[in-house]
């Protein structure tokens, strides 16, 4: 991957990883084998677990990676659904986690966003070895000039700092970066840090947090990327 640059004009956009270009919802068919009936509702627990135990984190100032955010949340998961793992089985699910899918519309998306002139930056939670493992393994990693992890802030979104460190580590301006995220809390934490941000609504029962910062546009699909944004700054110039 390249080092963050910015020579040309065109907008930068921070792509979110999990929940929105990867699916953390392929650990279901693993856990069926450990749960049963239970492993969905059991990856749902995980995956908010996951994300409580780093906002947590970041409020207490206890910095640890999001490998044991995750590692935590898979124990507190099984307690909660009393289903006992082997270590082994735990590494293997822990392991698993590592190489999950990217949702069906990611690859033509970042294409797309890719060739309208966009700058794309992978932005997340996640550490930058396990970011980059996952981009590799869903064949997406091509498409990213750098990725920018907030574990080199020890700090977790939405976190203000973790955003104005991207704008830093990608030399780019609130008005000219885009955070892309499925996360309500990751749009109005971007949108609180002075980003531009578009969310990915990637259901129909999913909502929005009201409050007073969130997101300048609302997708229900990657493959709009391109297209919205272009469609907002042509009416921004138009209506300054």
């Amino acid at each position: 991957m390249h080092k963050c640059q910015n020579t040309r004009p065109d907008p930068i956009i921070a792509f979110d990883v999990y929940g929105t270009l990867i699916d953390t919802t392929g650990m279901v068919e693993l856990l069926r084998k450990h749960a049963g009936n239970l492993a969905e509702p059991l990856s749902t627990l995980w995956r908010q677990k996951q994300l409580e135990y780093s906002f947590r984190r970041g409020l207490m100032r206890a910095y640890r990676d999001f490998r044991v955010c995750t590692s935590s949340a898979l124990d507190y998961a099984c307690l909660t659904f009393s289903v006992s793992l082997s270590e082994d089985e735990r590494n293997m699910l822990l392991e698993a986690y590592r190489k999950l899918p990217a949702f069906g519309d990611v690859s033509a998306g970042l294409k797309q966003a890719q060739e309208a002139g966009l700058r794309l930056f992978a932005f997340s939670n996640g550490t930058a070895s396990d970011v980059g493992q996952l981009l590799d393994n869903a064949g997406i990693s091509g498409f990213f000039l750098d990725i920018i992890s907030v574990d080199e802030l020890h700090s977790f979104k939405p976190d203000p700092s973790v955003y104005h460190h991207f704008l830093s580590r990608a030399n780019a301006k609130g008005k000219d970066a885009w955070m892309v995220s499925a996360n309500p809390f990751d749009v109005i934490g971007a949108a609180a840090a002075g980003m531009q941000s578009l969310w990915v609504q990637r259901s129909r029962e999913l909502i929005m947090d009201p409050w007073e910062s969130g997101p300048n546009l609302t997708i229900s699909s990657l493959a709009e990327v391109a297209h919205v944004i272009a469609g907002w700054r042509n009416n921004q110039q138009q209506n300054p």
